[in-house]
């Protein structure tokens, strides 16, 4: 019989985290597979079909140009998974460096960081997304960046606080005393023992930044056609709202979905992985 790690028990015992991880695997597979599993492809016009509703050919109907939702939907999914995931990575790596240099060094250092991470969060991020895609232009690797480097300000203070409290510690204090250089303690003492909090952050802000892309898209700054996007077929169903319901609601709900399941594993890793939690 095969023995889970410790860890994965207690996630498949959690029912928020197994409900989130289900949710996230479907649309990860969907994503993944989306060539196979369309019924179409998405570029296919059929000038027969336009606005059906949904039926046994088109299950989910069609846009105004006759092309099949749910197909569209499908290669969308990889859109806006992609743009969460590379964004994610960008904001992560960004706040770690950050939230390391912060909290390991202190004094003017970590007060120089912190007045920019208060400066960066007074500003709207979604306003200064706008104004960065302005100046540099529209493209999903645009997208991808801007969206990663506005949104790292919420991890650095997570690793700057576990920074704080663990570098007092005796195997920290033990590591120095060896010869042991900052990098090495910094990146093989304390940031291993700092990463279940910022591994939660980063699951949750994927779900962010799918949201981020999809407003985007919606207001035709983000992922143009014809090239897929859930937020660019919300915008379909906006100009045919009285006539094709399912180009809002199929869009829509794919949107809550996805936001619904890494809230939910991300709030499932969280009392799995903070042992404060676990002790309540």
């Amino acid at each position: 019989m095969i023995k889970l790690p410790q860890t994965t028990q207690a996630l498949l015992k959690n029912p928020l985290a197994l409900s989130g991880f289900i949710i996230v695997l479907l649309l990860f597979a969907c994503a993944v597979f989306a060539p196979v599993l369309a019924p179409y492809d998405y570029k296919e016009v059929n000038v027969r079909a336009i606005l059906a509703p949904p039926n046994i050919h088109h299950i989910f109907g069609t846009d105004e140009l006759g092309r099949d939702v749910l197909s569209r939907m499908m290669y969308g999914s990889r859109i806006s998974l992609a743009v969460g995931f590379v964004a994610v990575g960008i904001a992560t790596l960004i706040g770690i460096l950050l939230g390391a240099v912060s909290g390991y060094y202190g004094r003017w250092i970590d007060s120089c960081l912190m007045r920019l991470v208060d400066i960066m969060l007074c500003i709207p991020s979604f306003f200064l997304i706008l104004a960065v895609i302005a100046f540099i232009g529209q493209s999903i690797w645009n997208i991808m960046a801007i969206i990663g480097f506005t949104s790292w300000m919420g991890v650095s203070r997570l690793v700057r606080a576990e920074f704080l409290s663990l570098k007092e510690r005796e195997f920290v204090l033990a590591a120095r005393a060896s010869g042991a250089g900052d990098m090495r303690i910094i990146f093989s003492q304390i940031l291993p023992n700092a990463m279940a909090p910022v591994f939660v952050s980063a699951i949750l802000g994927i779900a962010a930044a799918v949201l981020i892309e999809s407003s985007l898209s919606f207001l035709g700054l983000g992922v143009q056609p014809p090239l897929p996007s859930w937020g660019n077929i919300l915008t379909s169903g906006k100009d045919n709202m009285e006539t094709a319901w399912w180009l809002s609601v199929f869009p829509g709900c794919a949107i809550l979905l996805t936001v619904l399941g890494y809230n939910l594993l991300g709030e499932g890793l969280q009392d799995v992985l903070n042992p404060r939690l676990k002790n309540k």
